[in-house]
């Protein structure tokens, strides 16, 4: 196959090692499964890339201080420690010069802090809630948004921190929520924002820069059971039962809402694959929330690989998009050294 020779590496966090090591499922809610890494290696040898795992961050740098290298890795680590854990992995690879898959340092560094990612996205001229920062409890005296508010971590994903209680109706209760959530996620604040009541969708994004397009875009309807308003943690982890999804059909919305997640993903520099979550107002206004530039990528489970087998793309395809974003990449560093030599 055309693929013949390249070799990709790996990176992953998986969850049973961490597991195994004392922590708690909330504590790897992010982190990948067997089967997931699994289903990863297979589609990538079955398009003819030589696939090596490598493991987590740790791991890396192990192989990297032997003298290992790859043509190029296909990250998905997640990372355990420090706000800025999703780029150790990029930053490493940039030290050694190895180009791969997914966001740069920079991205995933900026984008696991909601605040600083939505002023980047506001100065691009998307629409966000107005939000404020809890560094401490204190702080909450200070919030002079109007009511009813939304508060969460400031750089957690999956719906970790967020439950029943993450709507604000008052000021006891935002105290009462924001003391919770800096006790419970230490050495990261509290980003509290403007509550937006309207549907939920999000979107799933393959390419970079002008390439970029809309894979689709999936609405998140909470069914009776689940908890009420919020994509909770809980909502997320017994999806089955909690929540429907279903895509959005063509018009006018669907336009605005892909419009406003590609200018999102431009602003903020995203690469090759993801998803934008965006959330309508009381009048209608599509509104960025978050990204997510290291999206979930099992067959079965994932949003992504999920809004692309209702549109008909099947799991090695999608890779096979993934891939071909990360390839112009390569390509254009062989290109470059040959001109060199």
């Amino acid at each position: 196959m055309k693929n013949n020779g390249i070799r990709i590496g790996l990176t992953y966090d998986l969850r049973d090692a961490y597991l195994a090591e004392g922590y708690s499922e909330i504590d790897t809610a992010e982190f990948d499964r067997a089967a997931t890494i699994d289903s990863i290696e297979t589609t990538l040898t079955m398009q003819g890339y030589a696939v090596d795992q490598i493991g987590n961050v740790k791991q890396l740098a192990a192989r990297l201080t032997k003298g290992d290298t790859w043509d190029m890795v296909f990250n998905i680590c997640e990372g355990m420690h420090g706000i800025a854990r999703e780029a150790q992995v990029p930053a490493l690879l940039d030290a050694y010069e190895i180009p791969y898959v997914f966001s740069d340092a920079l991205v995933c560094a900026l984008t696991l802090h909601k605040g600083m990612t939505k002023d980047v996205v506001r100065a691009a001229g998307v629409a966000t809630p107005d939000y404020a920062i809890v560094h401490e409890l204190a702080d909450v005296k200070n919030v002079t948004l109007p009511l009813p508010l939304f508060a969460k971590p400031t750089a957690e994903g999956t719906g970790k921190g967020i439950n029943a209680n993450s709507k604000i109706n008052s000021m006891a209760e935002l105290r009462s929520v924001c003391r919770q959530l800096l006790n419970e996620h230490k050495g990261q604040p509290v980003l509290v924002e403007r509550f937006l009541p309207g549907r939920e969708f999000t979107v799933g994004i393959i390419g970079t820069g002008r390439k970029a397009k809309a894979l689709a875009t999936m609405e998140i309807v909470l069914l009776d059971n689940a908890d009420a308003e919020v994509y909770s943690y809980r909502n997320k982890e017994e999806c089955e039962e909690l929540v429907q999804y279903s895509l959005l059909s063509a018009g006018q919305l669907r336009q605005e809402v892909e419009a406003l997640a590609l200018r999102s993903w431009r602003a903020l520099g995203c690469r090759d694959a993801g998803r934008i979550d965006v959330r309508l107002d009381d009048n209608g206004q599509v509104h960025f929330i978050e990204v997510n530039p290291l999206a979930g990528i099992h067959p079965e489970h994932s949003d992504l690989p999920i809004m692309a087998i209702m549109i008909g793309v099947k799991y090695d395809v999608l890779i096979g998009r993934i891939m071909a974003s990360a390839m112009l990449r390569l390509k254009r560093t062989i290109r470059a050294e040959s001109v060199a030599a």
